[in-house]
């Protein structure tokens, strides 16, 4: 139940976010916000101020800004979307995607402030603090060592034939010394006991390396003075929005080239599960998980996909393009086929997340019951 509670409020702040920048703009460009929704209809409430309906609806999965001539109506009233001009529109529709940014810069700077979970490196600047500094192990090789004993991601190293490592680079070099000789590895996940492993090194299956079959990195909790703290949150959010658009190409490139998708896939059903897991690392770790949902969002509302932020601003390039209006009747149809392509993809993806996460399902139905 609390799982479910913590990612209906996360979705909500994501979702909120977007179209609170899709109705700050089209107020700003003098276009009549019918009705600012939370959560999707039926509507359990509604209250008007001024031109607006702002509506609290029964399905706390969303959320919707239904703006006057969306649809290409009402043409010759000033105050339709379809009345202004192509960047007053574009505007509108891109500003949902820029304020998920916005929140995740913002989220990145405040974790950052406190102290968010990072890799720690050498090129840190000089004035990040480091907190809990740990060995953490980020991959384990199938069919290794490490593998076959039952070594997970996420734990951290305690030791390693007893010495207790403060670098990582110093703790590849131990093991790589040891060659092919056996080492004792100590191991602990959260709240739990340590757990000790001896793996013995030998040729890696698909890699030209000798070892255990670990990718460990020196992980802690880094902060930064205030205004440093923001422009990393900044940068962070630059960064990582670069790797997920290149993530998506990659992708759209292997669909396209039939080699399938290549990657995991979660639905709203595997996001729920995954926040209920980053919640209960703390709430820093779900601070950060949702910066990351915020900026995936993003990347996903302006994919040129129809339906979607992406598609409706590519329908604006070519109406740019031709100097004249996309006719109404196949744009609209073009939106619905994308939408009804959107929900079989969502039916696909939820099927798979219950298949993968079935027993963390039913275990959250039986403590319903």
């Amino acid at each position: 139940m609390l799982t479910l509670l913590i990612f209906i409020i996360v979705l909500s702040l994501l979702v909120f976010v977007h179209e609170l920048g899709h109705f700050l703009v089209a107020k700003k460009t003098g276009m009549k916000v019918e009705e600012f929704g939370f959560g999707f209809p039926p509507k359990l409430f509604g209250i008007k101020r001024g031109e607006t309906i702002y509506s609290i609806n029964w399905i706390p999965l969303g959320g919707f800004v239904r703006i006057k001539g969306e649809s290409g109506d009402h043409k010759e009233d000033p105050d339709s979307f379809s009345s202004k001009k192509i960047w007053q529109r574009f505007s509108v529709l891109i500003a949902g995607v820029a304020m998920n940014l916005v929140l995740a810069a913002v989220l990145f700077s405040i974790g950052f402030m406190v102290g968010l979970p990072s890799v720690v490196d050498n090129n840190l600047p000089k004035s990040a603090r480091v907190n809990q500094p740990e060995l953490t192990i980020m991959t384990v090789l199938e069919k290794s060592p490490a593998f076959e004993a039952g070594v997970n991601e996420g734990d951290r190293i305690v030791s390693i034939d007893g010495q207790v490592f403060n670098s990582a680079q110093d703790a590849r070099d131990y093991i790589l010394e040891k060659g092919l000789g056996e080492i004792k590895l100590a191991t602990q996940a959260k709240d739990e006991p340590s757990k000790t492993f001896v793996l013995t090194s030998k040729p890696l299956e698909g890699t030209d390396l000798v070892g255990v079959g670990l990718g460990f990195e020196l992980t802690g909790f880094v902060s930064y003075p205030f205004f440093q703290a923001i422009w990393q949150g900044v940068t962070t959010t630059v960064e990582l929005t670069y790797a997920i658009v290149a993530a998506f190409i990659g992708i759209i490139g292997s669909l396209i080239a039939g080699k399938g998708v290549g990657v995991d896939l979660s639905g709203p059903v595997g996001i729920a599960v995954l926040t209920g897991q980053v919640a209960a690392l703390g709430i820093i770790h779900l601070l950060q998980f949702t910066a990351l949902l915020s900026i995936n969002l993003a990347v996903i509302n302006v994919l040129p996909f129809p339906a979607l932020d992406g598609g409706r601003l590519m329908f604006l390039i070519i109406e740019k393009l031709r100097g004249r209006n996309v006719n109404v009747k196949i744009e609209t149809a073009v939106h619905n086929l994308g939408f009804l392509l959107l929900m079989v993809l969502v039916v696909l993806v939820t099927y798979k997340d219950f298949v993968n996460f079935g027993d963390e399902i039913l275990g959250a139905i039986k403590s319903l019951i």
